[in-house]
């Protein structure tokens, strides 16, 4: 239901149902985050549908990582995962970083 702040009259708008697969732990997981910030499923599929229409496009950018972030990801999925990251000291990474900062 909206309300015509110009007129003062009440609009009910006509809804429908959407179905939506989805992979069941990623579904848990917004679910729980979405109502943390006091939002449902539902809500956030409205909000989502009204911003496309609104702005004719998704309302963030759909980018698929270049050959260098793909290889950063990977290295750090690795390192989480053994706990081991690739520079022994602290004096080895500051190393790296100015070698790379002046490419």
């Amino acid at each position: 239901m909206y309300l015509n702040l110009n007129c003062q009259e009440e609009i009910m708008a006509t809804t429908t149902m959407v179905h939506v697969r989805v992979d069941e732990n990623i579904k848990a997981q917004a679910t729980e985050t979405l109502a943390s910030m006091g939002l449902s499923v539902s809500d956030a599929v409205r909000v989502f549908l009204t911003r496309v229409v609104a702005d004719k496009q998704l309302p963030f950018a759909l980018r698929a990582p270049n050959a260098e972030t793909r290889a950063a990801m990977n290295e750090a999925s690795a390192i989480a995962q053994t706990h081991q990251a690739r520079f022994d000291t602290a004096a080895e990474l500051f190393d790296d970083l100015e070698k790379n900062r002046r490419k």
